[in-house]
């Protein structure tokens, strides 16, 4: 299991600090030492940086801050391009250049060599390879940064697909979300413009998802529940687990050999109906959004395969989302609100779904919904592509400081993602008109007559609950306050950035009072000629002198490393 915690003493323990460093040396590298600086690090890890090159190499003036961004975060390592390949779904966060450089990033990455594979799979089958598989390929069908996967054989004959965790990949990895989280609170506290989308609150979702694709066994369990979800739809296949053959570290399923669904020249030559496949593709992921709550969050063309007879067969389950019903039933809202061009109802379906500080201004944000629907409103619904449209009012509810769950997030990337499949496919496909049904179902499960019953019974309980409460609380409250024992905390909010530029000002004044002092002390001395005396001048006085001159510079240089006189 990952564990993070802040670091913040780091500047006194020094945990991870050749890693620290490391990761510093990087970002000079590539010219952010801006960012050090406003990080504030040299509070934390002084005698860090002091062995760090702060120089980096001269900019190429070709490339963009988010060019470097993107090539920084290849340079760092695994847990960094997860987390950059995760912010590059976030609009909300990440303005679009940097957004299109982080989508370029890729998960590859040198294979370990087989002798380390071989090792974790006896160790976490406890025997021999042999014992378990008439033959392992010792060359990966595929290599990331946390696993890679070979093919193998079990003596029944069955072609299967071995996932292996790399060794060491877990401490690596924690190591380096230990020191996310770091920079992350330093950001927060530091950088006003990032304070807003809460850094260390996404470091934290970003550990747990992680967390899960470290763990094969509950990739595992999702294939065990996709299957059971589709068991009664033969036009979906679900790759087959052995459990006996899979731990934490390796995962051992059926080997699926099948055309990618984005090879429409492979399709065409095999005879696949190219309208079939979109229908049956937008089924899949709508039946998982709408009925289900439980998706395959990272559905691209490389986790789609085509096997004979249209059917289509999903991979890689490490990513999923969850949605409850409720959320479900909010985003049926939104969309209903998109077809039918209601303003209100829109602006309403995004307050239900999103979270806030405080309340958005209502009438800017009416603005500009009516701005947007304006230029979806005399377009056939056929030509609107959902997707886009949802991404794109989401990106609205993100500018008035609305946040967006992750598994929301998740779920529409996957719903644009796989509307862009159907109309590679077919050209003519009408998303809206497919989710339609799906749409209805859950408008009818949620007016339901058992439904309603259950409700309403769920709500007689609560108010008999409050009826025989509400006394109790009162007359608690009237006895806290009779014993004088009520106390009411008021807590400052973002007053530290003002406190500590405070005690800078406190700090320097006091300073220049010494130097002062000394530099009035020491003349003194030497205008009394007090002894010893070297060449007539008081030996006392010239004391004095220089350690007020050494006290001075240290001071001007202080000021200059911040920037401000």
């Amino acid at each position: 299991m990952l564990s993070i915690r802040t670091i913040g003493v780091i500047g006194r323990t020094y945990r991870h600090l050749n890693r620290y460093r490391q990761i510093l040396s990087i970002f000079f590298k590539f010219g952010f030492g801006d960012l050090i600086e406003r990080l504030r690090l040299d509070q934390y890890l002084e005698v860090g940086l002091k062995m760090i090159s702060k120089r980096g190499r001269p900019r190429d003036p070709r490339l963009t801050r988010a060019q470097r961004i993107r090539m920084a975060v290849e340079e760092l390592g695994p847990a960094y391009i997860k987390l950059g390949q995760i912010l590059s779904t976030r609009p909300d966060l990440v303005p679009g250049d940097f957004i299109e450089e982080l989508s370029k990033l890729q998960d590859r990455i040198p294979p370990c060599s087989f002798e380390d594979i071989r090792g974790i799979i006896e160790e976490e089958l406890r025997g021999p390879l042999e014992n378990n598989f008439l033959e392992v390929d010792e060359s990966p069908l595929a290599s990331a940064s946390i696993g890679q996967v070979h093919r193998g054989r079990l003596h029944s004959g069955e072609d299967v697909a071995v996932k292996v965790r790399r060794p060491g990949i877990g401490k690596l990895i924690e190591v380096d979300l230990e020191i996310m989280l770091h920079l992350a609170t330093l950001m927060e506290r530091h950088i006003a413009e990032l304070a807003p989308h809460h850094p260390v609150t996404i470091v934290e979702e970003f550990a747990s998802t992680l967390e899960k694709e470290l763990d094969f066994s509950l990739e595992a369990a999702n294939i065990r529940r996709f299957a059971k979800d589709f068991e009664d739809n033969p036009a979906v296949h679900i790759p087959n687990v052995y459990r006996e053959l899979s731990t934490p570290r390796v995962l051992t399923m059926e080997f699926v050999e099948g055309i990618k669904i984005s090879r429409l020249d492979l399709l065409e030559a095999a005879g696949m109906d190219r309208c079939t496949l979109t229908v049956r593709g937008a089924d899949l992921i709508l039946r998982q959004v709408f009925l289900s709550g439980f998706f395959h969050a990272d559905p691209h063309p490389g986790n789609l395969f085509v096997l004979p007879g249209n059917v289509i067969c999903m991979l890689d389950f490490g990513m999923v989302g969850i949605v409850d019903r409720s959320t479900r039933e909010h985003f049926v809202d939104l969309i209903d609100a998109v077809v039918n061009r209601d303003e209100p109802a829109m602006v309403e379906a995004l307050l239900q779904l999103t979270d806030w500080e405080s309340p958005p201004d209502m009438r800017r944000m009416q603005r500009e919904v009516t701005d947007f629907i304006s230029r979806y409103l005399y377009r056939p619904l056929k030509e609107v592509e959902i997707g886009s449209c949802l991404k794109e009012l989401i990106m609205l509810a993100a500018r008035h400081s609305l946040r967006i769950p992750p598994d929301l997030f998740l779920m529409i990337k996957a719903f644009a993602t796989v509307e862009g499949i159907a109309r590679q496919l077919d050209p003519e496909f009408d998303m809206i008109a497919q989710a339609a049904p799906f749409l209805i179902e859950v408008n009818k499960e949620r007016f339901s007559p058992q439904r309603l019953a259950r409700e309403a019974l769920g709500m007689s309980r609560m108010l008999v609950k409050l009826a025989r409460q509400f006394p109790r609380d009162i007359l608690d409250i009237a006895r806290v306050i009779r014993k004088q024992q009520l106390k009411l905390t008021v807590t400052h909010q973002g007053l530290q950035d003002m406190l500590s530029t405070h005690d800078r000002i406190s700090n320097r004044i006091s300073f220049s009072i010494i130097i002062a002092a000394l530099l009035i002390g020491s003349a003194l001395i030497v205008i009394s000629k007090a002894p010893p005396l070297i060449y007539g001048i008081s030996l006392i006085g010239i004391i004095g002198f220089l350690a007020a001159a050494i006290m001075g510079i240290w001071l001007l240089i202080a000021i200059l490393r911040k920037g401000k006189l």
